[in-house]
C-alpha cells in the first residue's frame, strides 16, 4: 500500500493507532451478574436492531458482572469490529459500553491523528481481508495478533475529514437510491399479488364455489408413512426415484438445487405418494403452503413426496392443474391456511381441515386457461421488473465498495 500513497499519507498498523480490547460474556449462571444491570453490553443483535450507529444496547450487566470479567468500558466513538463467526460486521458507538467476545473494540489513541468516522469507514471495507486472515477452523476467527498488524492508510487529519464528508454524502444518496429500488421491487411483487387476488374475487354467474375435498373435482393423495418409509441409509445422490424434501417445494414452484433419491426397489416397496404428471403438490407440515406443479417441464420421471406434503390430482375435465396451482398461491387459499393451521412447535395442516377449504372455479375450462395465460404474462413482466430492481441494488452495493476502495487509495480527493 505504501508505494502508491498520495503525498502526505502514511501507513500505520491498526495496533499502533488503536488500543484493541476483546469483549467477553459474564457467567450466565450468576444471576447477580445480569439482574438490575446498569452497564451497556453489546452483541451483534444490537446491529440487527438499530443499524451500525449504536445508541443503546438491548442487554446490560451489573457492576458485579463487570468486575468479575475481563471487560473494559469502551468510550464513545469506539469502532466495534467482529472477528469471529460473523466476521467483518462493524459499528460505531455513541454511548459507553462493553461487548461480548465476538467483537473487538478499536479505541483510537489520538483523535488528532485519526478521525473516528474515517476508521469506521475503513473498518467497513475489511470483511474480505479479515476472512482471508481467519484461521478457518470450525468457525472463522481472526486473532488479535493478526488484527493489530492490519495496515491503515493515514492521510493528514484535514484530508480524513474531507473523505468522511464525501463518503457521508455519497452513502446517504446511495441509501436513498437503495430504498427507492427496494420500494419499487416490493411494488412489483405486490402488483402481481394484487392482480392474482382480484382474479379470484371478481367472480360472476359462470363461476362455482366448490370444496377442496370434492372428490369428483380433486383427488387428495397422502404420502406413504408406513414401515417402508425411507430412512437416512436409503437416500442416494442419484437414483431411480426423486424423493422430494421441503427444499424442493418453494413458494411459487419446484426447485431442484438439492436432491436425494431412492432406488427402484425401495420405490416399488412403497404405497401411495407417487406423483403423476399434472399433479399439484403442497407442503402441509413445517413450512405450510409451498406449492409445485409436476408438469412436462420437470425432468424427473419418478417422484415421490415426503410425509410433510400432499398431492392434489385434479379431474382435468373440470379443473386444470395450472388453474389449481394459481389458486393455491392466491390470497383466497393463503387466508384459509393462516386461519386453520394448527401446532406451534411444528405447524401442520391436516387433510380433514383442507377438505373444507372453499375454492372458486370458472365452469369453463377455456376461462380457466385464459386466466392462467394472463397471470403467466403478468408474472413474466413482474419478473423482469424484479430483475431490474434487484440488479440496481447489487450495482449500488458495488458502488459503495468502489467508493471505499478509492477513498483509501487516495483517489477521492
Amino acid at each position: 500500500m505504501g508505494s502508491g500513497l498520495r503525498e502526505g499519507w502514511e501507513v500505520r498498523k491498526l495496533g499502533e493507532v488503536c488500543e484493541i480490547h476483546n469483549g467477553s460474556t459474564p457467567l450466565r449462571t450468576k444471576k447477580e451478574y445480569w439482574e438490575d444491570g446498569t452497564i451497556n453490553w453489546f452483541t451483534i443483535n444490537d446491529i440487527r436492531t438499530q443499524g451500525r450507529v449504536i445508541e443503546y444496547t438491548r442487554q446490560t450487566i451489573s457492576e458485579d458482572g463487570f468486575k468479575n470479567s475481563s471487560l473494559k468500558i469502551l468510550p464513545i466513538n469506539t469502532i466495534l469490529l467482529c472477528c469471529t463467526a460473523s466476521v467483518g460486521e462493524f459499528a460505531i458507538t455513541k454511548i459507553e459500553l462493553t461487548t461480548n467476545q465476538q467483537f473487538n473494540g478499536l479505541v483510537i489513541k489520538n483523535t488528532e491523528q485519526l478521525v473516528p468516522k474515517f476508521l469506521y469507514y475503513f473498518s467497513s471495507s475489511l470483511k474480505k481481508l479479515l476472512l482471508n486472515l481467519s484461521g478457518k477452523a470450525t468457525i472463522d476467527f481472526v486473532s488479535m495478533t493478526k488484527l493489530k498488524k492490519i495496515e491503515v492508510p493515514l492521510p493528514p487529519l484535514q484530508e480524513q475529514e474531507k473523505i468522511v464528508a464525501i463518503l457521508d454524502e455519497a452513502f446517504l444518496a446511495i441509501e436513498q437510491a437503495k430504498t427507492n429500488a427496494q420500494t419499487n421491487l416490493q411494488n412489483a411483487k405486490e402488483l402481481f399479488e394484487s392482480y392474482l387476488q382480484g382474479v379470484f374475487e371478481n367472480k360472476n354467474d359462470n363461476w362455482e364455489e366448490k370444496r377442496l375435498g370434492d372428490t369428483e373435482l380433486i383427488k387428495i393423495v397422502d404420502g406413504d408413512r408406513g414401515k417402508n418409509y425411507p430412512t437416512k441409509k436409503d437416500f442416494l445422490e442419484d437414483g431411480f426415484c426423486l424423493f422430494m424434501n421441503t427444499k424442493n417445494v418453494r413458494v411459487d414452484g419446484f426447485k431442484f438445487n438439492t436432491t436425494m433419491f431412492i432406488n427402484k426397489e425401495k420405490d416399488i416397496s412403497m404405497g401411495k405418494g407417487k406423483l403423476q404428471r399434472h399433479d399439484v403438490v403442497m407442503t402441509t407440515r413445517g413450512t405450510i403452503g409451498n406449492i409445485g406443479i409436476y408438469d412436462e417441464k420437470i425432468p424427473y420421471d419418478n417422484i415421490r413426496i415426503n410425509s410433510g406434503m400432499l398431492i392434489f390430482r385434479p379431474n382435468q375435465e373440470q379443473i386444470t392443474s395450472k388453474y389449481l396451482f394459481e389458486l393455491f398461491r392466491s390470497g383466497i387459499i393463503k387466508s384459509q391456511i393462516k386461519k386453520h393451521v394448527s401446532g406451534a412447535a411444528q405447524p401442520q395442516l391436516p387433510i380433514k381441515t383442507l377438505v373444507n377449504f372453499n375454492i372458486p372455479i370458472p365452469k369453463s375450462l377455456q376461462t380457466q386457461k385464459q386466466i392462467v395465460k394472463k397471470l403467466n404474462t403478468l408474472q413474466e413482466e413482474t419478473k423482469k421488473l424484479e430483475s431490474i430492481y434487484t440488479q440496481k441494488l447489487l450495482d449500488l452495493e458495488e458502488l459503495k465498495k468502489s467508493l471505499l476502495q478509492k477513498a483509501f487509495n487516495g483517489e477521492l480527493l
